[in-house]
């Protein structure tokens, strides 16, 4: 292990690295392989699984804001973009693809 917000697991492929999705690099492709739903709202949770913000969805992170919160995150979901809170990104754990 790295961190405790970045880890490394073998997999099929070798090592695959996990981070959460506020700390995913703008443009770069990523798997949500988990998500910690008892941190967010039943409301926040039920409006981010009806936008596909769920495991297996494949997202990018397109835009940060620019303030010092860093909100809100502009996440491309297939062809869609969804404005999300860091809170909600940090929720996520995602794997790089």
């Amino acid at each position: 292990m790295n961190n405790d917000n970045q880890l490394q697991h073998g997999g099929e492929s070798g090592t695959a690295t996990l981070m959460t999705l506020d700390e995913l690099p703008l443009g770069q492709r990523a798997s949500i392989v988990k998500v910690d739903w008892a941190t967010l709202a039943p409301d926040e949770a039920q409006r981010l699984r009806a936008l596909g913000l769920d495991a297996g969805a494949r997202v990018a992170v397109s835009y940060r804001g620019v303030f010092a919160s860093r909100d809100p995150l502009a996440v491309m979901v297939g062809r869609m973009s969804v404005a999300i809170r860091r809170a909600h990104a940090r929720a996520m754990q995602v794997e790089l693809i």
